[in-house]
């Protein structure tokens, strides 16, 4: 594994927390120091794999980013590369959610229901599951549906809170017609 390391404009990319610590000892306003080197190896010999900011002084941070990426050149081409496909992806799976298939789901969501207690008066969050088969024309028929049956509830508070159709917490799959 590589660790990329940006501070303002300098940048580089290196294999292990030695070159690290040696590039930033040879910036003008670092002053490398054990806490900053023991973070940074820690940070490495760490499953983590999200980027890492480090603190030089107050208010003045590295970052510090893992990556397979042999050299700076491919580094900057896979997180290019990435953020393209990762908004490809989610382009597609959103046009899917309108695509037309009728015919019957089976949906689950798990929302925030409002519940009151009596003793006290207070109202507090209970996560609610719910699971049905809904007759639509689309994923997003199937949602909308759901949730407007939710709504329209007497039993459930109107404060009640439902997930996003692309939360997690909202599945579905397709029976057929």
């Amino acid at each position: 594994m590589n660790l990329y390391i940006r501070y303002f404009d300098d940048e580089t990319l290196v294999h292990n927390v030695a070159e690290a610590l040696n590039f930033l000892s040879s910036l003008d306003d670092v002053e490398v120091d054990g806490e900053m080197a023991a973070e940074l190896e820690k940070f490495m010999s760490s499953s983590a794999m999200y980027p890492k900011h480090i603190k030089v002084r107050a208010r003045s941070f590295f970052i510090a980013i893992k990556t397979t990426a042999a050299t700076m050149e491919e580094f900057k081409a896979k997180g290019a590369g990435q953020g393209k496909a990762e908004k490809n992806a989610q382009k597609e799976a959103l046009a899917q959610y309108g695509k037309p298939q009728s015919g019957w789901y089976q949906a689950k969501i798990l929302f925030k229901r409002v519940i009151l207690m009596p003793d006290t008066q207070k109202s507090h969050y209970v996560d609610t599951p719910f699971v049905c088969k809904v007759k639509a024309g689309s994923i997003q028929d199937c949602y909308d549906k759901v949730v407007s049956h939710l709504r329209s509830r007497q039993d459930i508070d109107p404060r009640s809170q439902f997930p996003s159709i692309k939360s997690q917490n909202f599945e579905y799959s397709f029976l057929g017609e």
